[in-house]
């Protein structure tokens, strides 16, 4: 902007305008800034239309679309079609999991699985978010939390390895037993639903500790005062004070865990057997097969994301109730 700006009386320009000399004059007048930049500029429902389009472009395409072409894909009897080929649409591979076993009782381990990792996931991280929420000085929790969020800024596969290195024969866990004389022989502890439950905890923990620690902190010390000059014990505040006003992180975090552990592929390949397939083992199976198998991995995909969606819906209605807040 220069100096020679005209603006007010005297200069015939409507008060409250701007006129700008040289280029920048030029520019500002010319129909192609009015339409984009000055709309912008001077339209709220143009800057909201450009606020929100690249979030709603992003689930678009990257969420709701990709969702659309598997349901697609599902209802095909053939996928990809040749050329020349007319589609078919076909419930099909729909019944398909419903009539043979061996694709629904893997998918009923998962969802029981899913259910015990999610309940061990919230009995183990419940004690540690209580701690660093209340027991902790406000000045030092930042530092505890960057002290448990380290290890999670490995990959994914790091982590695993990293529990098979201490679960396995020769690992840490049976060498530390051996070392004290408790056992004489290695303990078999990988490939196991041990082994797998152990890792997917430990792979997990973080979305179930972020609500948690968020829901516990914001609890006010006030109202376990007074809970305690009321002659409430250490066990009555936490049935009847902690635990009602966390229930906002217990679901969120039971929602988050439930639905990642119920799609989770790669530690089910390291750390299970052949006595702990699961489901998105199966349906990795199917696309990784031939061709004609796609169609029946894309309906048991959209089984699985329905069911689970379902799944954690009734949960949040049941246990968080109308008034739950999701974090």
């Amino acid at each position: 902007m220069t100096k020679d700006v005209l603006a007010g009386s005297g200069q015939g320009v409507k008060k409250g305008r701007t006129r700008y000399a040289g280029w920048i004059g030029t520019l500002a007048r010319s129909p192609l800034y009015r339409g984009t930049i000055g709309l912008l500029a001077e339209s709220r429902v143009a800057r909201l239309a450009a606020l929100l389009a690249v979030p709603l472009a992003w689930i678009a395409f990257f969420n709701i679309g990709p969702i659309l072409q598997m349901a697609n894909i599902s209802l095909l009897a053939n996928y990809p079609l040749m050329d020349g080929d007319e589609p078919v649409y076909t419930l099909s591979q729909y019944a398909l999991f419903f009539q043979e076993s061996l694709y629904f009782m893997p998918f009923l381990r998962s969802v029981v699985f899913s259910v015990a990792v999610t309940a061990a996931t919230l009995i183990v991280v419940y004690p540690v978010a209580y701690y660093i929420g209340k027991v902790i000085r406000p000045a030092s929790r930042n530092r505890a939390l960057l002290l448990l969020l380290t290890p999670f800024w490995a990959g994914e596969i790091i982590r695993v390895f990293s529990v098979i290195m201490l679960l396995a024969n020769r690992g840490a866990v049976n060498a530390l037993l051996r070392e004290f004389g408790i056992i004489d022989r290695p303990i078999p502890m990988l490939y196991t639903y041990f082994s797998l439950s152990f890792g997917v905890v430990y792979l997990i923990a973080l979305y179930m500790l972020l609500p948690l620690y968020s829901s516990i902190e914001k609890i006010p010390n006030s109202l376990l005062d007074a809970a305690s000059d009321l002659g409430a014990g250490p066990l009555q505040r936490f049935r009847r004070v902690i635990l009602p006003l966390s229930r906002d992180g217990i679901v969120s975090g039971c929602s988050l865990v439930f639905l990642t552990t119920i799609g989770v592929f790669a530690a089910p390949l390291l750390l299970g057997g052949p006595n702990t397939v699961i489901f998105p083992e199966i349906i990795a199976q199917l696309f990784h097969g031939s061709n004609d198998k796609w169609p029946a991995g894309a309906a048991f995909s959209i089984i699985m994301l329905l069911i689970s969606l379902t799944t954690v819906g009734l949960f949040v209605r049941v246990v968080g109730g109308r008034n739950v807040k999701l974090m």
